[in-house]
């Protein structure tokens, strides 16, 4: 980021450090391109750099060349509320897109799909093989919220994905939609080869580029190993669950007061989807997934971080079986 400031200039000048700037920028949109695996062959796609998840999601929303929007019930809230008339999927009790309820609603002409890959506030993962291939098949398309997967696992086969640099150890402020080809969208001008507006983010997209490359998380089967023999029962999977989002329910005791209590204990957790921790209604996704509301009402998230540490985990281990 430090190395953007410094040669900070209007990458869509014409002047030579708006040339130089453009080099950058172009040099760091091939290598995110190329450490998210989606820089060759069948997996070449485009990118347009955005001020992060939300607004590549309402880029793609709204000016995706598609008919009807579905998705599914326990979408982020961003989702939800850039196509609220949206069609809802429903998903089973084990947090899978029901396929036989998708099947039945992509007859249409090409429908726009959003579902997201891993879950922000459970951390189950969809089974996107099968969804994209039942979106294809009706000549749909599929958009794929990565926010919580890019950077941790392989971008899955979808027609458009959702990146968020922040949630792999980037800056806030950038991130990014993936798409197979440009003509998917409508264009609006501007920038970002016409589809985006507003001066673009250099400093930004360098660091992104630099996050993502370097990896900071547990991304090879070493890492996860060598990680796993110190943390013992944290590492375990539990079917579709990715192992750095683990939901946790409390048997008496709020996610309120959880918050508060291990706040006051130096750790930070949160109750439903970051965006909306602040409210003191229970998770809408939580109740999708077919938990009552007094048990989602008890139910606190814990997320690890590309800096977590074996021993902030033993300490929350501690905190939490001292409130049990």
């Amino acid at each position: 980021m430090d190395e953007g400031f410094a040669i900070w200039a209007n990458p869509s000048s014409p002047h030579a450090e708006g040339r130089k700037a453009r080099a950058a920028l172009e040099d760091a949109r091939e290598r995110c391109k190329q450490a998210l695996g989606l820089g060759q062959g069948d997996k070449n796609y485009e990118l347009i750099f955005t001020s992060g998840a939300s607004e590549a999601a309402a880029l793609a929303l709204g000016r995706a060349k598609a008919g009807a929007r579905l998705v599914s019930t326990v979408e982020h809230d961003c989702i939800l509320g850039i196509v609220p008339d949206a069609e809802r999927l429903s998903v089973r009790a084990d947090g899978a897109l029901d396929l036989e309820v998708l099947a039945e609603a992509v007859q249409r002409e090409r429908p726009l799909v959003a579902v997201q890959h891993v879950n922000s506030e459970t951390g189950n993962r969809q089974q996107m093989d099968a969804i994209q291939r039942i979106v294809g098949e009706a000549g749909g398309m599929l958009l794929c919220d990565c926010a919580q997967s890019a950077g941790k696992l392989p971008i899955p086969s979808c027609d458009m994905a959702i990146v968020s640099a922040h949630k792999f150890g980037g800056p806030i402020g950038i991130g990014a939609l993936l798409l197979k080809d440009y003509a998917m969208l409508e264009p609006v001008g501007g920038h970002e080869r016409g589809y985006r507006r507003g001066t673009e983010n250099l400093p930004g997209a360098m660091a992104m580029a630099a996050a993502v490359e370097t990896q900071g998380w547990l991304s090879t089967e070493e890492d996860r190993r060598a990680f796993a023999s110190q943390t013992g029962e944290w590492w375990l999977r539990i079917g579709e669950q990715v192992d750095y989002i683990i939901p946790l329910t409390h048997p008496t005791m709020s996610a309120q007061a959880l918050l508060i209590r291990l706040d006051a204990m130096g750790i930070a957790v949160s109750a439903g989807s970051a965006c909306s921790s602040g409210s003191l209604k229970p998770s809408r996704v939580l109740q999708a997934f077919g938990l009552d509301e007094d048990t989602a009402r008890r139910t606190i998230r814990v997320s690890l971080g590309w800096n977590t540490t074996v021993d902030e985990l033993d300490a929350f281990a501690e905190a939490w079986t001292s409130l049990c």
